[in-house]
């Protein structure tokens, strides 16, 4: 069972969307900084779009599956976890920045997975890695399904532990619209990644590094005796 704020005995952390409230879920916007302040999971959000928004429960009376933006959506994406989802909106583009849990301190995890709903197209709808200096881990590609109200999972685990500093999400090629309903329209269901960790301070990995060189030097020492 998941702990407070989608924490798993502080090894991984989750987002359902679930939890949020009617007047923060659609048609209403969701604040980016929601899951490090209201509910912190360590997690920021950014897009070069507008804006975020998660969409309603019936019963608030809102059309489901982002049926407010356009009556044919809910006939198109499919919940993993009911209700609600998410998506960047006027941008297929979310930035997923970390911290420490309901902090403003830069933090690395080990691993990101993302639940994408109706990936029609291959090599599209993406992960893309970055670590503390902002370099590319790599790019990761969602797998594709033919048809309708599908489900595709796409999670990456670092072997080398806490070097994820931030995630670009790609969903789809297409942004939600009045009217939109061309190739390909995919939003996002649950978020799950690795606890965050602090990014360690400079001269800590330097005397971290200096701590390593003295052991060996002392092993190397022994050994040739």
């Amino acid at each position: 069972m998941a702990g407070a704020n989608g924490s798993f005995g502080g090894v991984r952390r989750e987002i359902n969307w679930d939890g949020v409230p009617d007047a923060l879920a659609a048609p209403n916007n969701l604040p980016a900084n929601f899951f490090n302040v209201n509910s912190p999971r360590g997690v920021v959000f950014s897009t070069p779009g507008t804006g975020f928004e998660v969409s309603a429960n019936a019963a608030s009376g809102v059309p489901i599956q982002f049926g407010n933006v356009d009556p044919s959506y809910p006939l198109i994406f499919e919940t993993f976890s009911a209700q609600r989802l998410f998506t960047a909106l006027g941008s297929t583009v979310t930035d997923v920045n970390v911290f420490v849990a309901g902090s403003t301190t830069a933090a690395l995890t080990n691993a990101f997975g993302v639940v994408f709903t109706d990936v029609d197209l291959p090599n599209t709808s993406s992960l893309q890695f970055f670590d503390a200096a902002n370099q590319s881990l790599g790019t990761f590609f969602v797998p594709a399904f033919a048809g309708n109200e599908t489900l595709s999972f796409l999670g990456v685990i670092f072997s080398e532990g806490q070097v994820v500093s931030h995630v670009r999400i790609t969903s789809g090629n297409q942004i939600l619209a009045v009217g939109n309903i061309a190739t390909d329209l995919v939003v996002m269901d649950d978020f799950i990644y690795g606890e965050p960790r602090r990014v360690p301070e400079p001269s800590t990995v330097l005397l971290l590094a200096l701590g390593l060189a003295v052991t060996l030097r002392a092993r190397l020492r022994r050994s040739i005796v």
